[in-house]
């Protein structure tokens, strides 16, 4: 088995989240690993090969977890953060960029949003 780069990993992700054409959402690098950002706001970063970490209100992780355990999950380190770990080959594409979009407007500036006009 060949094994993956973490840059090959985020090129699913980063191709979902350029899909959505959100304002000034960029990629970066976290803790050494690529992350995506609404400008300078941090939204969430590839864990490893297999796991994204993405922003999450705290009222809404347990909902998620309970509800989809194959794909949404949490170890020690997330505990009391705004961020849930994402099975990355379990979730669908789909979902994967509604999770981005959600990040992106908990996070992005005011700014930003106001050019994003609401879906119906």
């Amino acid at each position: 088995m060949t094994e993956i780069s973490l840059n090959e990993v985020f090129e699913r992700i980063w191709a979902l989240a350029d899909a959505l054409h959100l304002p000034e959402l960029t990629q970066g690098t976290h803790h050494g690993t690529p992350s995506l950002k609404a400008r300078s706001a941090f939204l969430g970063r590839l864990r490893d090969a297999d796991t994204f970490a993405i922003h999450c209100p705290l009222e809404e992780k347990p909902l998620l977890m309970e509800s989809a355990p194959n794909i949404y999950f949490e170890t020690d380190h997330y505990k009391g953060w705004p961020y849930i770990l994402i099975h990355l080959d379990t979730i669908s594409d789909a979902e994967l960029a509604h999770r981005i979009r959600l990040a992106w407007l908990a996070k992005a500036p005011t700014k930003l949003k106001k050019l994003v006009e609401p879906k119906a």
